[in-house]
Order: C-alpha cells, then sequence, then structure tokens
C-alpha cells in the first residue's frame, strides 16, 4: 500500500530483515508483544516514563499514544521515524531514528526494543545497522549517537561491534531508580569503515521535503 505522507512509505532492507515504516497496521501486529511486556527481568532496559514493562496495565494504549504522537510531531528542528523490525514477515520489534536540529547540526540519535524470545541472535546488531544506513547514506548524517543503561550489555556490545566510541556518562531513572547511562558516538568516518553494500532504502527521496532537508 503507498501512503500519501512520504515517510510511512520509507523502508530498510538487508538480506536478513526489514525496517518498515510503522503504519497503523503494523503497529497492531505488534500490540500483542507489547501487551505481554517487552521487558520483565532485571537489569530494566528502558528510562522512564515507560509503557514496555510487563506490570504496566495499560501499557499498549500509551504506547500507541506515544508514536502516534511522535508521528504527527514533525518538523524541521525535530523528527522521529518509527519502524518495525519484520523478521520473515513478522513483526518482531521497533527501531526508531531521530533527528534534534538535524539540518543544522546532521546528528541522529536511536532508540530499539525486541521481543524477548527474538534477542540473542545478532537481530539487535542488524537493525541498527540497518538505521544508520539510512541515516548516513540515505540522510547524509554527520554522526550517530546511542546511550544504554551501563548494565544493559546487549545494547552496549551493539554499539561497540558497530564502530561507536564511549561518550561519556550520565544520569536517568529507570523505574524510579537512579541509574548510569554510557554515552555512546558513531561518527561518518567510522561509519564508512563499516558500511555494508547489501542494504536497501526505499522511499528517502520523496521523504526528504517532509522532513524539512529537500
Amino acid at each position: 500500500m503507498i501512503h500519501t505522507y512520504p515517510p510511512l512509505n520509507l523502508e530498510v532492507r538487508t538480506p536478513r530483515l526489514t525496517l518498515a515504516a510503522a503504519t497503523d497496521e503494523l503497529l497492531e501486529r505488534l500490540v500483542p508483544i507489547v501487551r505481554a511486556g517487552v521487558a520483565d527481568v532485571a537489569p530494566w532496559p528502558f528510562d522512564d516514563p515507560m509503557s514496555l514493562y510487563a506490570d504496566s496495565p495499560d501499557r499498549e494504549w500509551r504506547w500507541l499514544r506515544a508514536i502516534w504522537a511522535g508521528r504527527a510531531r514533525v518538523e524541521e528542528s525535530f523528527w522521529r521515524l518509527y519502524f518495525v523490525v519484520l523478521l520473515d514477515g513478522e513483526p518482531i520489534g521497533m527501531q526508531d531514528l531521530r533527528g534534534v536540529d538535524f539540518k543544522r547540526f546532521g546528528t541522529v540519535s536511536t532508540f530499539s526494543w525486541l521481543a524477548p524470545g527474538r534477542r540473542g541472535s545478532g537481530i539487535g546488531r542488524e537493525m541498527r545497522a540497518a538505521v544508520l544506513h539510512l541515516a548516513f547514506a540515505g540522510l547524509n548524517a554527520r554522526e550517530a549517537e546511542s546511550d544504554a543503561f551501563t548494565d544493559n550489555h546487549a545494547s552496549n556490545k551493539v554499539s561497540q561491534a558497530l564502530g561507536y566510541v564511549r561518550n561519556g556518562t550520565t544520569w536517568d531513572t529507570r523505574r524510579g531508580e537512579v541509574a548510569q547511562i554510557q554515552r555512546w558516538v558513531l561518527t561518518r568516518d567510522a561509519w564508512e569503515q563499516v558500511r555494508r553494500d547489501d542494504i536497501e532504502l526505499t522511499g528517502v527521496k520523496e521523504c526528504l521535503p517532509a522532513l524539512g532537508l529537500g
């Protein structure tokens, strides 16, 4: 289906998976995973507030509202692109790409989650590599930032494996408790060293005006 709104036509394909723009149809297919809870054991991976914990009673409503609000807030100074991760056509998680004053600074940041049963098999690294290809090859980013709680070893290992370097620490709360966050940065030159030639982008040119980049 071709959508009138260009960001909903974006797609990134790797040999292993597809990042498809998060349409309402795809979000509905993710609802059962969100309803069950994406995180149910410590160490808790998400900062506050977060609707993906297993004991959040209205999590799917709050999750949908947050994505709808994020999709609606698209301007030159701020945008966030939401993608559903598809493995063999099955939705298994999400990967987001955010730009703040991107036209001026060229910096993006990422956020992602996977269904509990899909972790530990390299999918997290593959989906991050896919969205970085969109950022650098498609949108001409200068650098990409990421962060994770210091005990979120899976996320931090993905950053390290993809060429990010440590960029200091900061603090945030999760479930009301203060915890330390490791910050990471990936420059364009570093990305070029690991750039892949097997990732395909669809709909980028048509999307640029909507992001204030036309």
